[in-house]
């Protein structure tokens, strides 16, 4: 099958959290195409069933640690038990500790997710923000949500990166001036994120999007 095709069959069960921010539908059909069955929900009671979590993003930092308050017990608990998360853009963000970016607004220290111990930097001044548009992806060690992207192009738009404490939570880099992670993931590879958008990011961002619902197969 060519990764250009949709899939053949439903591989796995994945809900996408609403929490009232992010491209949910587009998100949703790039997953539907890669063979998941998407429920979008806004009940962390639905994580029980979920082969996988997509927790996606689009905002700022403090708005939505707030805004996802409420799934945070479920998701440390999901994430607990090996069940694949997968933050996208402010969702992989949010999977640190903390971030520059409350500070920058004048919020105060806002506590992540902390899944991946760390804190979201905002590019130095004489980069260009946001960063936005194609940029390419460096593997930087193996993990399954990267297999067959190596080199490949993706869709960025953002003004904060993610530093990991730990250099092996960074799966892949891209290069804005500073070689910032632009794939990460928890020491057990259950937890892992994306900065860009793989459901706006062509082949590259299928192939991802695909590996990600045959790793929720693999964990079911």
């Amino acid at each position: 099958m060519s990764i250009s095709e949709p899939a053949e069959e439903t591989l796995a069960s994945v809900v996408m959290v609403d929490y009232g921010l992010g491209n949910l539908r587009s998100a949703m059909r790039g997953l539907e195409r890669a063979g998941a069955d998407v429920t979008i929900s806004d009940d962390p009671a639905a994580f029980d069933d979920a082969d996988g979590i997509v927790l996606p993003g689009v905002g700022a930092f403090s708005e939505g640690m707030e805004n996802a308050g409420p799934f945070r017990e479920a998701l440390a608990e999901a994430a607990a038990e090996g069940t694949p998360v997968f933050g996208i853009c402010l969702g992989m963000q949010m999977l640190l500790t903390s971030s520059e970016e409350a500070d920058h607004a004048g919020e105060g220290e806002v506590e992540g997710l902390d899944f991946i111990p760390g804190r979201n930097l905002r590019f130095d001044e004489g980069q260009k923000v946001p960063h936005m548009g194609w940029n390419e992806l460096r593997v930087r060690r193996e993990h399954p949500l990267v297999d067959g992207v190596d080199g490949g192009y993706a869709y960025f738009v953002h003004s904060y990166y993610a530093a990991p404490d730990d250099e092996e939570a960074v799966v892949a880099t891209t290069d804005y001036g500073v070689d910032f992670p632009s794939v990460v993931a928890n020491e057990e590879g259950t937890v892992f994120g994306t900065q860009f958008h793989p459901e706006k990011s062509g082949e590259t961002g299928l192939r991802i999007l695909r590996n990600f619902v045959e790793l929720c197969a693999d964990e079911a």
